[in-house]
C-alpha cells in the first residue's frame, strides 16, 4: 500500500489499534460492541474470504470500510455506500474551552444522541477507541465528536453530531477543530470519511481545511449460510 490510509480498517487493527483485533488468518476486525468494521488484505484471496466466514460466522453482516474489496460469488452485498476520505491539509486545530472528555460513564447519553442524529456507526465501547470530547449545556450532552480509526500516524475523527434544538451555533465545528488539536498534539494527521451524499457535512469540513484524498466506498456484506 501506498498509504495506511488506502486500507485504513487493516492499518488500524494491525498497528495502534492491535489490542481490539479480532484475527482470523490474515483477516481482522473490531469486536461487535467497539465497531462493524472488519479488515482484509488488499487484495483479498480466497482464503481471506474463507477466514471472514470463519471469524464473522454464518449469516454475520460485516462492514468493509474505504477498501475496493469485494466479495466473491455467493455473497450478499446488502449495501455499497459511496463515501469520501478527507486529510487535514491546513486545518486551524484549536482547544475548546467548553469542550469535556467523555468516558465510559458517558455512554448512554452518548448513544442516545446518536440515535437521535445518525452520524454513523456509534457502539457501546466505541469510546474506548480514542478521545471523545462533549459539549453540555445545562448538564445534557448537546454535541460531541470523537476518534475512531487509527492508521499509523493518523487519526480519523468520528462521530460528529450535534442535537436538533442546538444546530446553528457552530457547536459540531469547534469539537472536530478541538479533537483535531488532541491528534496534532501527538503528531499525527487528523482525517475524516463521509458519506458522499452529505453534501453540506463535506463542504463544511473542506473549508476547514480538510482536503477530498480519495472517495473510497463503505460495503456491508452478508456471509453465506
Amino acid at each position: 500500500m501506498a498509504s495506511p490510509l488506502d486500507n485504513p480498517v487493516l492499518t488500524s487493527l494491525t498497528g495502534p489499534h492491535a489490542r481490539f483485533a479480532e484475527r482470523r488468518g490474515r483477516v481482522v476486525r473490531y469486536p461487535e460492541d467497539v465497531a462493524p468494521f472488519l479488515g482484509l488484505p488488499d487484495p483479498p484471496e480466497e482464503q481471506d474470504w474463507l477466514d471472514v466466514a470463519g471469524l464473522a460466522g454464518p449469516g454475520a453482516v460485516v462492514v468493509l470500510a474505504a477498501t475496493a474489496a469485494r466479495p466473491p460469488s455467493g455473497w450478499e452485498v446488502l449495501d455499497a455506500l459511496p463515501g469520501v476520505q478527507l486529510v487535514d491539509e491546513g486545518v486551524a486545530a484549536a482547544p475548546d474551552p467548553e469542550a469535556v472528555r467523555l468516558g465510559l460513564a458517558d455512554v448512554p447519553e452518548m448513544l442516545d444522541l446518536v440515535e437521535r442524529t445518525k452520524p454513523g456507526p456509534f457502539r457501546k465501547r466505541t469510546v474506548e477507541l480514542g478521545t471523545y470530547l462533549g459539549i453540555r449545556r445545562d448538564g445534557a450532552l448537546v454535541a460531541m465528536a470523537g476518534e475512531r480509526l487509527h492508521p499509523p500516524g493518523y487519526t480519523e475523527i468520528s462521530a460528529v453530531c450535534t442535537d436538533p434544538a442546538h444546530r446553528g451555533q457552530g457547536l459540531g465545528t469547534r469539537l472536530v477543530l478541538a479533537v483535531a488539536a488532541g491528534i496534532r498534539e501527538r503528531g499525527e494527521t487528523p482525517m475524516m470519511h463521509a458519506a458522499a451524499s452529505n453534501t453540506s457535512a463535506i463542504r463544511l469540513y473542506l473549508s476547514l481545511g480538510f482536503a477530498l484524498r480519495r472517495r473510497p466506498d463503505f460495503v456491508a456484506v452478508r456471509v453465506p449460510g
